[in-house]
C-alpha cells in the first residue's frame, strides 16, 4: 500500500489521522505490543467509523508488510511517506507526522517501562520527538532542503528499526503478553 492509498482509506473512514501519522502509530505500537493486529490498529485510527470493516483487508496487508519489514534482518523497513515527486514541504510535514505517530504508538502501547526510555531507545525517542516538530525552513535552498530531508528520513528509518530490535525483550515479557502493563 502506498502513502496515497492509505490516505484515501483514512479519508473514507473520516479519520482525523493522516497516512504518515497512522503508519508511525502502527510502527510504534508494533515495537511494544506483541500481538498488535490490524484490527486493533483500525479500531484506534478509525474510531468505529462506518465502513471500517471493508477497509480491514487492505490494512491487514499493510500491517503484515510493515511487521515483516521491521523484523527483516536486511533492514528492509521504511516509513510510509509521500513519494519523492511530492513537494518537499509535504514530505517534511509527513515525516514530522510519522514521528509523532510513532511516539504516540509507543506511548499508547504502555511504554512507561524504563527499558523503553533508556539507552539507545531513549535517545531515539528524544530525537524523534525533535523531528516531530520539524518544519521546512522558509527560503532554504532546494538542494540543501532535499539533502536535509534525506538525512532525517534515513535517521528515522534506522531509528525505528533499531527501536523495534531493542524492544524485542520488552515485547516478549510474559506480563506484557497477558495485557498487564
Amino acid at each position: 500500500m502506498t502513502y496515497r492509498e492509505l490516505q484515501e482509506v483514512l479519508q473514507r473512514l473520516d479519520s482525523a489521522v493522516g497516512a504518515a501519522e497512522a503508519h508511525g502509530w502502527l510502527c510504534g505500537a508494533l515495537c511494544i505490543r506483541e500481538g498488535f493486529g490490524a484490527a486493533d490498529w483500525l479500531a484506534e485510527i478509525a474510531n468505529d467509523a462506518p465502513g471500517a470493516a471493508a477497509e480491514l483487508p487492505a490494512l491487514r496487508e499493510l500491517h503484515a508488510e510493515t511487521q515483516d519489514a521491521l523484523r527483516s534482518p536486511d533492514f528492509a523497513f521504511a516509513p510510509l511517506l509521500p513519494a519523492e515527486q511530492a513537494p518537499l514541504a509535504e514530505r517534511v510535514a509527513a515525516l514530522a507526522g510519522w514521528c509523532g505517530g510513532f511516539l504516540y504508538g509507543i506511548g499508547a502501547a504502555g511504554a512507561n517501562d524504563a527499558a523503553a526510555k533508556t539507552g539507545d531507545v531513549g535517545e531515539i525517542l528524544e530525537d524523534l520527538a525533535e523531528i516531530s516538530r520539524v518544519e521546512l525552513e522558509a527560503g532554504r535552498a532546494a538542494d540543501a532542503g532535499e539533502a536535509d530531508y534525506a538525512e532525517l528520513q534515513e535517521f528515522v528509518r534506522a531509528g525505528a528499526q533499531l527501536a523495534f530490535e531493542e524492544l524485542a525483550a520488552l515485547r516478549a515479557a510474559p506480563a506484557r503478553r497477558q495485557g498487564v502493563h
